[in-house]
């Protein structure tokens, strides 16, 4: 495991200038959080939650949260990954470090691998305590000055994407919003769809988006996108953000994939039964974020080519995507999101 973006600050007197100046350095439009542990929880995904709380996430309370899902360790810090690589986290500023157990610090470590963020610790007792994944970083400072200098500091600028305003889209390949490019003669088409044979493979979005103009997004309220936007889990977020911009079914969604969304998030293809119609959609500026964290959630976990990138929300988890349609009764996505299977 590297170390090198990984400082441990040491205050051994526990001064709450430490503190304070480590919760006034929490700016996520810059790219800098601070992540509070939460005091004597048990919970084993307990870490990864405060690092979701920390990137606006909220999950839904109760025993029959549809965030269960993220009481397992392992979906709850990958979902934290990928908000933290889809929004560009540079820096992660963690206090009473002391407080965490190996484990939990392991997990940090992990994380931080997986985001490429620098990672501060504020160990706030005496640093003979230091475990032995700490114990070798070699990053250490200690000081008020140094403090402030350190959270100056940009950070490492990870992978992550841009959302810039869509490009517009001219010249005579430009043809109707949402149809499909170039069709085929019709002798390909009933070929392709004889039986036994595969459909005709659809193009990506950015290959599509040269011919095609993308249909406009729907409009919706400042409050339900908010409230999409502080949804925890990266692909019910996302997929329930292309059912109110667009408006289609979820079947749509079933073979999505990652070349589906263009690299600037701007634009993204649904896919219609044996491709026949596969509808390219223009992405609005607040879904960008969402469907960023989608396509980084699936480029973190192996997948075999081919794969839809909403799959697992969309079948073993389908019921948890339903119960968020529910949760959001002004953009009426019960009835499409009812179509999944159990």
């Amino acid at each position: 495991m590297v170390y090198d973006d990984v400082t441990i600050v040491v205050d051994e007197q526990d001064d709450l200038f430490y503190t304070r100046a480590a919760l006034q350095a929490h700016r996520p439009g810059e790219g800098r959080i601070t992540v509070q542990p939460t005091p004597a929880s048990g919970s084993p995904a307990a870490l990864a939650h405060d690092m979701l709380y920390a990137l606006g996430k909220r999950l839904a309370p109760g025993p029959n949260s549809p965030d269960v899902w993220l009481d397992s360790v392992n979906a709850a810090w990958l979902a934290a990954a990928a908000w933290g690589v889809a929004t560009g986290v540079r820096h992660v500023v963690v206090p009473r470090a002391h407080l965490l157990t190996i484990r939990r610090i392991d997990q940090l470590l992990a994380w931080r691998e997986s985001t490429g963020a620098q990672l501060t610790l504020l160990w706030q007792k005496a640093p003979r305590g230091l475990p032995p994944a700490l114990a070798r970083v070699e990053r250490r400072i200690s000081g008020r000055g140094q403090f402030e200098a350190l959270l100056a500091e940009p950070g490492p600028i990870p992978a992550r994407p841009s959302f810039p305003p869509a490009p517009p889209m001219a010249g005579p390949a430009v043809v109707a919003a949402g149809q499909s490019p170039a069709p085929r003669p019709r002798e390909a088409r009933a070929a392709s769809l004889r039986p036994g044979r595969p459909a005709h493979p659809c193009t990506g979005a950015m290959a599509t988006a040269q011919l095609v103009q993308a249909a406009p997004a729907l409009e919706i309220a400042s409050e339900e996108a908010a409230a999409l936007a502080a949804l925890a889990h990266p692909l019910i977020a996302g997929a329930l953000s292309v059912l109110a911009f667009t408006r289609a079914g979820l079947s749509n969604l079933r073979f999505t994939g990652d070349l589906d969304i263009t690299g600037d998030v701007t634009a993204i293809k649904l896919h219609g039964v044996v491709h026949r119609d596969c509808p390219l959609h223009a992405v609005p500026a607040w879904a960008r974020p969402l469907l960023a964290g989608a396509r980084a959630h699936h480029r973190l976990t192996p997948h075999p080519p081919g794969d839809g990138m909403f799959a697992p929300a969309m079948v073993a988890e389908a019921r948890h995507l339903r119960a968020h349609a529910g949760r959001l009764p002004r953009l009426d996505l019960s009835l499409p999101a009812g179509t999944l299977v159990p």
